[in-house]
């Protein structure tokens, strides 16, 4: 278990490395997001109308807060909510009625601990297999990598209409991320060798 700890942290540190790199230097964290025309006028309208910090669905089914997932199901269903649909326009807003300010200490740190935690689930993946080779383990923690980046991010797509390049680029950073992470969590972590010695 000590190696595996060992390599979620290294990991996780070259994950994280890459993710800063990625979004500083390359690109990709601004890709698909655009500034809203008449900023002033439109942020206006939401403190008006939005009662608070959420995730917002447009348009609205005309139910009450409390409603019950059978009322909204049955609200989708109505011809005249359909039809608004249909017209457009559809989308997710997320509000933060108080602001965020700037990148902060908190968010960093959840971000790495969250990428450990990532590599080690890879990890013990690995540890459940007879992988022999540097390449397998590496291939394996890869492959796993690049299907977490796919499992959210193609089904915002899909549903919520995310834009195309967005999810194309998320998709990119967190592959890589796991490219780079089993890296060093492979040279690490060997599974075949650890069953043999502790047979031994």
């Amino acid at each position: 278990m000590g190696k595996k700890l060992l390599a979620a942290v290294l990991g996780g540190l070259a994950f994280f490395l890459w993710s800063s790199i990625a979004h500083v230097f390359t690109g990709l964290g601004e890709t698909g997001f655009q500034e809203i025309p008449n900023e002033p006028a439109v942020v206006a309208d939401m403190k008006a109308n939005l009662p608070g910090s959420g995730l917002y669905l447009f348009p609205g089914w005309g139910l009450p807060p409390d409603a019950t997932h059978s009322q909204r199901m049955a609200a989708m269903q109505k011809p005249e909510i359909q039809a608004k649909m249909q017209a457009g326009p559809t989308g997710l807003l997320v509000y933060r009625s108080a602001g965020m300010g700037g990148l902060t200490a908190r968010q960093l740190i959840t971000e790495l601990v969250t990428n450990m935690v990532q590599i080690f689930l890879a990890v013990l993946l690995l540890g459940q297999t007879r992988i022999i080779n540097f390449i397998g383990r590496w291939r394996f923690i890869a492959i796993a990598g690049s299907m977490a980046a796919i499992s959210t991010n193609i089904s915002y797509w899909n549903w919520y209409g995310f834009p195309g390049n967005y999810t194309l680029a998320y998709i990119c950073t967190v592959a890589m991320g796991f490219v780079f992470a089993g890296l060093v969590a492979a040279a690490i972590v060997k599974p075949v060798q650890e069953a043999l010695a502790a047979k031994a």
